[in-house]
């Protein structure tokens, strides 16, 4: 319990401290920001700086920091150091600097910045990719949310047509109308959800693994979890932590921001407040596995069929069970109405949020102006079309679309490594210190060819043979940046 305390400290510190050094390199002044230098009251628009933030921490959070931070704390202990330090030095930079590039280019998307800073190629192949993992987060957050609904009241199909009309709107409404005016309430059931645990958490007092309790693979030794710590925890837990999504999401809220002053609390806060729900989640994942808590909060009927099972405990109580009997353990029945469509609201506005995305996506990749809404909604169908053939399949083949998903977690990670790189070049050219995002580039480089290599999921390799490869990648990547440093510096010298 004492390393939970401790790293809700050090997150708030990491805010204060680190978020104010990152600011420093990047160095916010007071020209003209896109939302007032190209308002079209569409997708740039001023709005409430309290509205972007909880915009941009729904947008960012969905179901990850939850189920990831879940799963991840499988791994044991070692999850803090990951979530916290992953979390100030990796992720909560990230979303900052791509965050201001993204705003100082109008608003530009991930895409269209990585062809920028990487070259054309790159641009082409981020295009393809990122709107790939839209759409597919977009489908996948139809169907997961109208399952947990429709165990509350109604059908699943029912819920899956409001969903997918919802996010209709999202898409091609100005973002004031839906976007900003709902947003902020589903941002406040998910904070409650986090601080109501957080409070009967740090009630209770239950005695957990700490880190100095060791930092090896807990679950390979307890729970019988087949992967290695490195680099399945890095990947597994992405939001909370770094994940490249989010790169896909600040450009809509560097549209509508009136200063550049405004970065730091929106990019570099929201990815901080995300990582206290993975914190929240992780703990409680801890007391559940680790602690014998499962024995304490689950009714006598899920005890006797786990013992009847011949299952490990993570065969039987995957992440969304273990969020369904602690919210309804904990919080009794309003209260665990009121956190669930806090977990509900996630991954619906999440979905939405994606679907937008692509359209801007395409929009920026064409040069197609989106001022009329015959233009949005045109451009939107192909989006939709793609999205309803990917729900059909994924309604009549479940597991399926759940292999396909894991897929999904390693992809935010490499679209993380991208946006970390072109983040770094756009510091060099600055003149910046641009060690800030050097560093967590390499680590995630590592991390995803690793995984990439060694995962069941993927390439299945050898475990020795996986890490130098990568590491061999890795360093090749690195030897290519500091030759194009010194070209460029060669370069600045005979100018």
């Amino acid at each position: 319990m004492i390393t939970f305390l401790l790293s809700i400290i050090a997150l708030f510190a990491g805010y204060m401290i680190y978020g104010r050094v990152a600011e420093h390199v990047f160095g916010p002044d007071d020209r003209e920001t896109p939302a007032i230098r190209r308002a079209d009251n569409i997708d740039y628009i001023v709005l409430p700086g309290w509205r972007i933030f909880m915009i941009q921490f729904l947008n960012i959070a969905g179901t990850g920091p939850i189920f990831g931070a879940i799963m991840g704390a499988w791994f044991g202990p070692s999850a803090y150091l990951w979530i916290v330090l992953g979390c100030i030095f990796g992720g909560a930079v990230h979303d900052y600097i791509s965050g201001m590039i993204s705003m100082r280019h109008d608003g530009l998307g991930q895409a269209e910045l990585t062809g920028l800073y990487l070259g054309k190629t790159a641009r082409k192949c981020m295009v393809v990719f990122t709107m790939m993992m839209m759409v597919l987060v977009g489908a996948f957050f139809v169907y997961c949310p109208a399952i947990i609904l429709s165990g509350i009241w109604g059908e699943k199909m029912m819920w899956v047509g409001l969903i997918f009309l919802y996010y209709v709107a999202t898409t091609v409404m100005p973002i004031d109308k839906v976007i900003g005016r709902i947003y902020p309430l589903f941002a406040l059931s998910m904070l409650f959800m986090v601080l109501a645990l957080g409070v009967v958490l740090v009630s209770k007092q239950p005695v957990l693994p700490e880190v100095w309790d060791g930092l090896g693979n807990w679950g390979a030794e307890r729970l019988g979890l087949q992967q290695s710590l490195f680099p399945a925890l890095f990947v597994t837990i992405a939001c909370g932590a770094v994940s490249g999504f989010h790169a896909t999401q600040s450009p809509m809220m560097a549209r509508c921001m009136k200063s550049e002053r405004q970065g730091r609390p929106v990019f570099y806060g929201a990815m901080v407040t995300e990582g206290i729900v993975a914190l929240v989640w992780a703990t409680i994942s801890n007391y559940f596995f680790f602690a014998d808590g499962w024995q304490s909060v689950c009714p006598a009927d899920i005890v006797s069929k786990y013992e009847a099972s011949g299952l490990s405990l993570i065969q039987f109580f995957d992440a969304p069970t273990v969020v369904n009997i602690i919210c309804s353990s904990w919080l009794g029945t309003a209260g665990s109405i009121l956190a669930l469509l806090g977990i509900v609201a996630a991954p619906i506005t999440t979905g939405g949020s994606s679907f937008r995305t692509a359209r801007l996506i395409l929009s920026e990749a064409f040069r197609i102006n989106q001022k009329s809404a015959r233009s949005r909604v045109l451009l939107s169908l192909p989006v939709f079309a793609v999205g309803i053939a990917l729900l059909a399949w994924q309604i009549g083949n479940p597991s399926g679309f759940g292999t396909v998903w894991q897929y999904v977690a390693w992809g935010t990670q490499a679209m993380a490594a991208v946006t970390l790189w072109f983040c770094t070049v756009y510091l060099v050219r600055q003149r910046r210190c641009y060690w800030l995002t050097l560093i967590p580039a390499v680590f995630m480089t590592m991390v995803v060819v690793d995984f990439l290599l060694i995962s069941p999921t993927t390439l299945h390799l050898p475990a020795m043979f996986s890490h130098v490869t990568a590491a061999v990648v890795t360093v090749a990547t690195i030897a290519r940046f500091v030759y194009w440093i010194v070209r460029l510096s060669e370069a600045d010298t005979e100018a």
